[in-house]
């Protein structure tokens, strides 16, 4: 998949397997990642309460995983550009939470070189 990230004005290729289909890899330029911490709204919460009394999505908290996702994903572009990459292989998310009102969202890959 080609992802174009928000912020970031050239394109680089993400995959979550350990090559890129039809490409060769030419250099391998190490681990790269970008994190976003994100707390909860008291919004949300309110909303998420009455959901779980009725049942549905969180939309509230979908909304909040998907730019926590996004955030993390486009700093982990931004470090594998800065090393010169074109392409990130393995990439993988993770999620940890730190506090009661916080969590981390860990974006993670292998930057390299293709052709």
């Amino acid at each position: 998949m080609t992802v174009q990230p928000r912020s970031i004005g050239s394109n680089i290729i993400l995959t979550n397997i350990e090559t890129v289909p039809g490409k060769a890899i030419t250099q391998q330029l190490g681990l790269v990642q970008g994190s976003s911490v994100r707390a909860k709204h008291l919004g949300r919460d309110i909303a998420a309460g009455l959901k779980n009394i009725v049942g549905g999505e969180l939309k509230g908290y979908t909304e909040l995983l998907q730019e926590a996702r996004q955030e993390a994903t486009n700093r982990m572009v931004q470090e594998a550009q800065q090393r010169g990459a074109n392409a990130i292989v393995n990439v993988r998310f993770a999620t940890s939470s730190l506090t009661q009102g916080a969590a981390e969202l860990f974006a993670y890959g292998t930057a390299v070189r293709v052709e």
